[in-house]
């Protein structure tokens, strides 16, 4: 035990402790107090944790006026009143209120309403359901639980150890979510979510952007249409886009010069700021895991029901265990983790922990959705069909033109984009769908129901879509598979 431990003068006894207070840690502190158990929260930085302040709001925020005048130039009628550049000012300002002013008061008032207790400090495991909290003012608090564990600290972006890096100060998403100016040049470096969406935003907010890519395409975990659709409008938008480069050096001569990017094709690029989205690790290398038998700095490896193998009280729920890093799966975890908590702590509630159980975080597996908020979206729930046919099932992917649906036409003049569901061809169900193109973000959630509830494509058959509307798409989808 730490000497942390064994200093401590305060003691507090809770059925459940919560280190993280970001959206999981919260939701995992409402589930656990709705089922009547006494829950203790800690968090070292503001309640609300990174979606509130540095990823999901603000960048949806920043995203939201580029997306709407991109539509508004493809509306007969008022493309005209909308050519002109964005307010930027009145951009970042709603971007701000967005993000609280990265202030937590309403987000504790959230969390002290379903009766959690906060303790601010750095939580850090010292043995077996024991939690020492290190207060900003060095003080410490020992909590013990007498049930469960969870930790919900997330993840941190990975900075790549370049020659030069640590005078350049790299924008991570942070730093890309919560500047207050545009710069003048902008390297993104990565061709993830991040990378295009903060490519989007500051590219229509007056930036010079080059996006660099290891690989051949963006957003790879997606359909390749995907990337290769907005590929083309950040190109048409401005943007340069290299693919198949990899940044080996950078150098800032002095805090206000500009950066120089030395590439491995012996090129090199020089911008205002760098933004590297090359990837997450887990916020776990100060938590005190080697005092539970577990690796600093690794990934939790969980069950369906969010528990860590190899311990009966230790849960690591949200984007600590890997199975799926975005904050919608990750409060989906935590239902489920706080379910399973409840049910094991109370003797005598059966658990029930097969697929699609009430304690089974099956949907990780199965039918994960997400949206990318570029112009255009694009959104995906399942499998891809190359990630169908390595699994082994026996599929087909069933594509359509989306400017053929007639919403479309009225939705934006020159509509681009398409669809794709991948079809169990044994079962005749939807193992995956993929749409690209402006307005489809609000289609996902079908799409997500029909995977997540295994729907027939007997049934889907009697879904009717509205006339005129983009979701058509899903009957033209289901004619073109049945020929």
């Amino acid at each position: 035990m730490t000497d942390a431990a064994t200093d401590a003068v305060d003691v507090s006894e809770y059925d459940v402790v919560v280190i993280g207070a970001g959206p999981v840690g919260e939701n995992v502190a409402d589930r656990a107090r709705a089922a009547g158990l006494s829950t203790a929260v800690v968090e070292s930085e503001l309640i609300g944790g990174e979606c509130s302040y540095w990823a999901c709001m603000p960048s949806k925020a920043l995203l939201r006026p580029v997306v709407a005048r991109a539509d508004a130039r493809r509306v007969p009628g008022l493309s005209a009143a909308v050519q002109g550049p964005l307010d930027v000012q009145a951009v970042l300002a709603h971007r701000d209120d967005e993000a609280a002013h990265w202030k937590d008061d309403g987000q504790v008032a959230w969390l002290e309403s379903v009766g959690a207790d906060i303790h601010r400090g750095t939580g850090r495991l010292i043995g077996p359901r024991a939690v020492s909290v290190t207060a900003p003012d060095g003080t410490v608090h020992r909590l013990t639980a007498r049930h469960a564990v969870a930790v919900c600290t997330g993840t941190r972006a990975v900075v790549p150890g370049l020659p030069g890096i640590a005078d350049v100060r790299p924008w991570t998403s942070r730093e890309a979510t919560s500047a207050k100016e545009v710069p003048g040049r902008l390297v993104v470096v990565g061709g993830g979510v991040v990378g295009v969406e903060m490519a989007t935003v500051w590219q229509a907010l007056g930036a010079e952007v080059t996006l660099l890519i290891r690989g051949k395409g963006l957003l790879p975990k997606m359909e390749p249409f995907a990337g290769e659709l907005v590929a083309e409008a950040l190109k048409e938008a401005g943007a340069t886009i290299r693919t198949g480069v990899s940044v080996t050096a950078v150098h800032r001569p002095a805090p206000d010069a500009p950066v120089t990017v030395e590439l491995d094709d012996g090129g090199r690029i020089e911008a205002d700021e760098i933004l590297f989205a090359t990837g997450r690790a887990p916020r776990t290398d100060d938590l005190g895991l080697e005092t539970v038998g577990l690796e600093p700095g690794s990934w939790l490896t969980v069950d369906d029901s969010c528990r860590v193998e190899g311990t009966d009280w230790l849960y690591g729920v949200g984007d600590v265990n890997h199975r799926a890093l975005l904050t919608h799966q990750g409060k989906y975890q935590a239902r489920i983790a706080g379910a399973a908590i409840a049910a094991r702590a109370q003797q005598g509630t059966p658990l029930d922990t097969s697929p699609w159980g009430p304690h089974a975080a099956t949907a990780d597996h199965a039918a994960v959705p997400q949206v990318v908020f570029t112009d255009p979206e694009a959104a995906s729930v399942g499998l891809t069909l190359a990630e169908a046919e390595h699994a082994g099932h026996r599929v087909r992917a069933v594509d359509y033109d989306l400017a053929s649906v007639a919403g479309s036409g009225l939705y934006a003049d020159g509509y681009k984009g398409r669809a794709r569901m991948i079809v169990d061809l044994d079962r005749e169900i939807l193992l995956g769908v993929t749409f690209v193109g402006p307005g489809i973000g609000e289609l996902l959630h079908s799409a997500t129901i029909a995977v997540a509830g295994g729907v027939p494509i007997d049934r889907l058959w009697h879904a009717v879509p509205a006339y005129p509307t983009i979701s058509e798409v899903w009957l033209r989808l289901l004619e073109t598979y049945r020929g």
